[in-house]
């Protein structure tokens, strides 16, 4: 065991505080990656302020992080040390049932281990994340990052961008395709990325009219005010795919008026029931679908992070140091943020 050092919420209530813990032992597939950035992620208050209930505490948020390989155990085979490396949302898996055989690992049948507010498959230890100094990981869950990219604005892909990268693939997006992103955040600025470099006709919907400048920047060829009822009404039965990427409950059925017959909203946003449920007669009149897409398995964050480096795509970052993490969290909340903070490791080594 080693020790490391982190940030940790030790209950629903509390702020963020120095923590000290222990790591395993390196195993023989295991890397050790010394943490250079960890990205801040909405879900890492979610779990933290217990809002999904099961949390465990002491917690060390974070599934967003990039570093460098500094030990590698005997059986590792695609790491070396001083190798780039970034680790996600999940760091194990039963390995065996259908979809973790179909480098599915994200819908695990056995359960999935996640990086943090999880507990180790084989010892119940809780899993603790990137607000930390390194992490101990089988390789298999560590993907190879290109030093071609700016590192700290590659970590949020590790979330952010497997989230919206493999709704898009899944479904195809391609050349000759009107995509509409639904919601312009820390999701919706990596979807218009994606689905531009992938080749679509990209729309951004939104309800703020500010945002269009910004989405437009971002790649958008469009902006398509949701509360313009003029402006939908002309945009019904036009769109080939839909990436729904609001975090909250809302009412999804004027956002299926805009699919064209045999498409599908993708929801990869809120967790949460929808208000209200989508209409019967949305879906029925035109065999429209609303599907749900979960981050992606480990083939397909590699790929991922090579598509990034082919066309130089990174997320939109703010920088802070680790003391400023609480400020960061109530930013967060107000939705203060484009697009998403990421923490320099290297500031936990400094005074608080």
């Amino acid at each position: 065991m080693s020790q490391a050092h982190g940030y940790a919420a030790h209950d629903k209530h509390a702020h963020l505080v120095p923590f000290s813990f222990e790591r395993r032992a390196p195993r023989a597939a295991d890397v050790v990656i010394d943490i250079l950035y960890s990205g801040v992620c909405h879900s890492d208050l979610h779990q933290a302020h217990d809002d999904w209930g099961g949390s465990i505490y002491p917690m060390v948020p974070g599934h967003e992080i990039i570093g460098r390989v500094i030990e590698v155990g005997s059986g590792v085979h695609k790491f070396k040390v001083g190798d780039l490396a970034g680790v996600g949302c999940l760091v194990d898996s039963c390995r065996h049932c259908a979809a973790c055989e179909e480098d599915l690992e994200q819908y695990c049948e056995g359960g999935l281990t996640v990086t943090y507010n999880g507990r180790e498959r084989d010892s119940g230890a809780p899993t603790y994340g990137g607000y930390s100094d390194f992490i101990v990981v089988d390789e298999h869950f560590a993907v190879k990052v290109s030093d071609q990219l700016d590192l700290k604005a590659v970590a949020p892909l590790l979330c952010a961008g497997i989230t919206t990268y493999s709704p898009l693939r899944h479904w195809k997006v391609g050349p000759g395709q009107k995509v509409g992103v639904i919601g312009l955040g820390g999701l919706g600025h990596m979807g218009v990325k994606f689905a531009k470099a992938m080749g679509a006709q990209v729309v951004m919907i939104t309800t703020s009219p500010d945002k269009g400048k910004d989405a437009q920047r971002l790649g958008a060829d469009a902006v398509l005010l949701s509360t313009d009822a003029d402006a939908m009404g002309a945009a019904a039965n036009s769109f080939d795919f839909l990436l729904n990427t609001i975090p909250v409950p809302h009412d999804i059925n004027p956002y299926l008026a805009l699919l064209r017959r045999d498409r599908t909203m993708a929801m990869v946003g809120v967790l949460t029931e929808l208000d209200p449920p989508p209409l019967g007669i949305g879906l029925i009149l035109g065999r429209k679908s609303v599907a749900g897409s979960a981050i992606g398995g480990l083939k397909e964050t590699q790929e991922m992070m090579d598509f990034c480096a082919e066309h130089n795509i990174v997320s939109d970052v703010e920088m802070i140091a680790i003391q400023d993490i609480n400020q960061a969290w109530d930013r967060l909340l107000k939705n203060d943020v484009k697009y998403r903070f990421v923490i320099d490791m290297a500031t936990l080594k400094q005074p608080s």
